[in-house]
């Protein structure tokens, strides 16, 4: 049985970012680093579901789970950024979201909460990110006591055949 967080989206992956605009973002854990995502990319969050390995899939493609009848490739979002793996044990949350007709559930460790950020203050990542961050985000947001890295949707579901 999953438990599920609904939420409404009206575009497929997110917006656009318009500076001089407040963005929402559902911010999460990643590997011990706070990540955030547009709020309205965001299709539902899901928990407690099943993942079913796909032979010969490359590391990024954790499996399949089954939301409500469709199924839906799951990511590992660690793999995919270059991160430890999450232990075997831990619990792991699926961000439902998609992108060219298709849904993704990228594998995270917690979400947190929803935070309303002006755009115009995401900056550049550091220098000290590597190669995988600058292609997967667009950003950080300084807040008060951390930076919240702004992962890019787009570009960690796309993929190549």
């Amino acid at each position: 049985m999953s438990a599920t967080l609904q939420t409404q989206s009206s575009q497929a992956v997110g917006p656009v970012f318009d500076r001089g605009e407040e963005i929402g973002f559902v911010t999460l854990m990643l590997a011990g680093m706070l990540c955030g995502v547009p709020v309205l990319a965001v299709r539902e969050v899901v928990t407690n579901s099943k993942i079913v390995r796909v032979p010969l899939a490359p590391a990024e493609i954790a499996g399949n789970i089954n939301l409500r009848g469709r199924i839906v490739t799951a990511i590992d979002t660690r793999s995919r950024l270059g991160l430890d793996q999450a232990p075997a044990a831990a619990e792991r949350v699926a961000l439902v979201a998609e992108a060219n007709g298709a849904l993704y559930a990228l594998l995270i460790d917690q979400v947190l909460e929803v935070l309303s950020l002006p755009a115009d203050q995401i900056e550049e990542l550091p220098v000290n990110f590597g190669a995988a961050w600058r292609t997967y985000s667009k950003g950080v947001h300084r807040l008060a006591d951390r930076l919240m890295i702004v992962l890019d949707l787009q570009a960690l579901l796309s993929f190549q055949p």
